[in-house]
């Protein structure tokens, strides 16, 4: 067995069993806070390497497919934007949540597209490329889309300024982002088994960065979780609902075809749960975090349940049309 197919292996098993880490150690975490609270300075680099890390898998044919098809990934992205921060406010609103806990489920809202809904996409049969336009475009708009909702949403309650949550935004997800593309670009030009290593191990990277991001955040809210996690769960849970919800219907009402429906489920529904505990983490407090700690469980644990569905129902469908990428 060569290095790089260790190495896949090493990737493939990290990821498949994502949900099983993040338990563990989320456990782990609650018995013993002390073992990972000296994580918490570490949060947003460790975002950083998350973004360095998507940064990698983007090429130029992605951005091609963004101008390939402008309307479907006009409605995927225009729908979270819309429908994610609105229903988080509004969840904060009927679960009457303190102020801490608002702001968490509100930067949650307001966070662009996490690559899960890329691999989820993929496991479901969906439009991958049209995941990926998304997920890139929600990326991209997100220093100027998240600190615009979180102002208007939790203004009252801020102490950080729309200029400061922008800058925050560029440094820890878009130059990153920016830093990874340029980088698979110079790699697959210059020396693709280097790149072709980089991406088969980046995955386990990627895992570990998020299990100790959000082990840290549970160990620094042990009181929290023992005292309001269930309101918080409850919060996460019809979030996530709203959003898996709102993907497929809007999906489904423009017309979109099969594959490309399953795309926007996920693109809606899934946030960059990392990016909103990183900014919760330097500008509130470790429960302002913990929401979005929550919903990183939450939604690897329902992303899997319906990718299967998807994929079973793909299966009994199997001539059906599949979307041409340049359609639109």
């Amino acid at each position: 067995m060569s290095v790089l197919d260790r190495l896949e292996r090493i990737g493939e098993f990290a990821s498949t069993y994502f949900v099983v880490w993040v338990v563990l150690f989320s456990g782990a975490a609650l018995a013993s806070p002390a073992t990972f609270t000296w994580i918490e300075p570490y949060i947003t680099p460790l975002l950083g390497v998350i973004m360095l890390g998507m940064g990698l898998t983007l090429q130029p044919e992605d951005f091609t497919r963004i101008a390939e098809r402008p309307r479907d990934v006009a409605i995927g992205a225009v729908t979270q934007w819309l429908v994610m921060p609105v229903a988080a406010w509004a969840i904060t609103v009927a679960l009457s949540l303190p102020p801490a806990l608002a702001i968490g489920v509100i930067l949650l809202g307001a966070a662009p597209g996490g690559t899960a809904s890329n691999v989820m996409t993929y496991l479901g049969k969906g439009d991958v490329a049209l995941s990926v336009a998304i997920t890139t475009v929600t990326t991209i708009a997100a220093p100027v889309v998240m600190p615009a909702w979180v102002v208007a949403l939790a203004g009252e309650q801020l102490q950080v300024t729309f200029a400061e949550m922008f800058t925050s935004i560029v440094q820890v997800v878009l130059l990153p982002v920016v830093a990874g593309f340029v980088l698979r670009i110079a790699l697959d030009r210059y020396a693709p088994q280097l790149a072709a290593a980089g991406l088969s191990i980046f995955p386990a990277i990627s895992v570990a960065a998020i299990v100790a991001i959000v082990a840290a955040v549970v160990g620094l809210n042990v009181e929290n979780i023992l005292t309001a996690g269930a309101v918080v769960l409850l919060a996460v849970v019809a979030h996530n609902a709203i959003g898996l919800g709102a993907g497929y219907g809007v999906g489904r009402a423009s017309g979109m075809s099969p594959e490309r429906v399953r795309a926007c489920t996920f693109e809606v529904a899934l946030q960059n749960s990392g990016l909103a505990v990183a900014l919760a983490t330097a500008y509130f407090s470790p429960l302002a975090a913990l929401p979005p700690a929550l919903f990183s469980v939450w939604h690897n644990v329902t992303g899997p349940a319906l990718a299967t569905y998807f994929s079973r129902q793909a299966a009994r469908t199997p001539d059906a049309p599949r979307a041409e990428p340049a359609d639109d």
